[in-house]
């Protein structure tokens, strides 16, 4: 297990580029088992959950070429149907969460799949009722195999078009089901749909080999099934998490920073959020700059009642920023709720906050309120363990904030969502030491 190890209390200075986006990555380098063609994909994030996905793809029989950095070249033309059946391959799948992906298109294409319970953040449950309920609908016959602990979906006379109203808004739900739509007979219609950039980014792909999806950007989607796909390029979107823990980095440090393309107009209500918190950001162009400001306070609202951070579906406010507004809050002046809706256990990390000094109020596993310390008082250096992507980098972030030399421990979980944090950061004045 690794660790970082950090001294805080270090201004930050310069500018930083996003890396692609982790969440798009997956999705749409699972599509590419879609087609036998070549389809190549730029700007991928080259972080732990990605790696291992291709390293899955390639255990599959997918060739894989990196051209260049995150720039990877996919040919999906001899799938080993044998492997993706074997135990070796669903406990490989149970053990990434990105894995999930893989399910729609080997169904669409090859008429069967299995879909082991999937690994990944240890935040609370995760459901996968709306990918098989949407799998079911759209003819798929599906049973639980108790000896591997997965769920075996297959289709043997094919899958056809339906009308499905989605019981959850479910990201990866959504993808899902489109890539396992692409491809069936007749229409398919799936109302409730995500709607994040990254699925606009997904049917754009799709789109571009050969798919016909009607109100991409909308929850609803109108997908009109084709008989097979051909080979596209595509390029992944500045990943808007990075972007958000950038804005809180330089926030909570009391840094001037710039934020290179960051895709603005993908970005939704993130840029708001923070100014909520205080936080002065300005759009330059592309870029978002953040200039110092020595305090940053939190607004109420209009009837003078606290301010809440919640997050919601797209375009509310990304559950995955919650965790890093949390951590910028504790040094702001006055307080907030944060409401953690989607994921029961996320704000449990709060404890480790509160022993570095931080107020905070733990009222129940989804909502928590901050009393703000406005830099009045640091906090303190701590020894913490990460216990999942979001809260890994939100332990950074209070870390570089803290007095003193602070240590975090499986950082392998912030690997998994970050590509060389602790470089990037340094190069802008952080002392980050990676042990």
């Amino acid at each position: 297990m690794s660790s970082f190890v950090i001294e805080g209390g270090h201004c930050l200075h310069g500018s930083i580029t996003p890396q692609g986006a982790k969440n798009e990555a997956l999705e749409v380098i699972s599509a590419v088992l879609l087609t036998p063609e070549t389809v190549t994909i730029s700007n991928i994030p080259e972080i732990l959950d990605v790696r291992n996905l291709m390293d899955l793809l390639r255990t599959m029989g997918v060739k894989v070429d990196r051209i260049a950095k995150g720039e990877y070249r996919f040919k999906a033309e001899n799938i080993d149907l044998e492997y993706v059946k074997s135990e070796d391959f669903v406990r490989r799948c149970a053990a990434l969460r990105g894995s999930v992906m893989v399910v729609g298109p080997l169904l669409a294409r090859f008429g069967e799949a299995w879909f082991p319970t999937p690994g990944g953040d240890k935040i609370g449950r995760r459901r996968v009722d709306t990918h098989i309920s949407g799998f079911v609908k759209l003819g798929a016959v599906c049973a639980y195999e108790q000896d591997k602990h997965a769920y075996h979906l297959s289709s043997e006379y094919g899958l056809k078009g339906c009308y499905m109203l989605l019981d959850e808004a479910s990201v990866t739900g959504t993808a899902n089901i489109i890539m396992a739509s692409v491809l069936v007979t007749g229409t398919t219609t799936v109302y409730n749909a995500a709607c994040e950039p990254y699925i606009q980014q997904l049917c754009g792909l799709l789109v571009s080999m050969g798919a016909r999806i009607d109100g991409i950007g909308s929850n609803l989607l109108i997908i009109h099934g084709v008989s097979s796909l051909h080979g596209a390029s595509h390029r992944v979107l500045p990943d808007m998490i990075e972007v958000g823990s950038f804005i809180g980095l330089a926030a909570i440090t009391r840094s001037e920073l710039t934020i290179k393309n960051v895709s603005w107009v993908n970005l939704g209500i993130i840029p708001d959020c923070f100014r909520r918190l205080g936080v002065r950001l300005e759009q330059r162009g592309d870029d978002i700059y953040v200039p110092q400001q020595d305090s940053y306070e939190i607004e109420s609202f209009m009837d003078g009642s606290i301010m809440t951070l919640a997050d919601a579906p797209w375009p509310g406010l990304t559950p995955d920023l919650l965790s890093v507004m949390l951590v910028v809050a504790t040094q702001c002046k006055g307080s907030v709720l944060i409401h953690q809706k989607m994921f029961e256990s996320r704000l449990f990390f709060v404890d480790k906050l509160i022993d570095m000094g931080a107020q905070i109020i733990l009222c129940d596993p989804h909502r928590a309120v901050v009393i703000g310390h406005d830099h009045k008082m640091n906090l303190r250096a701590g020894r913490m363990t990460s216990p999942d992507i979001r809260a890994g980098i939100a332990m950074l972030l209070a870390a570089m904030s803290a007095s003193g030399t602070s240590e975090i421990d499986n950082i392998e979980q912030i690997d998994r969502g970050y590509e060389d944090i602790d470089l990037r950061l340094n190069a802008l004045g952080a002392s980050i030491a990676r042990k």
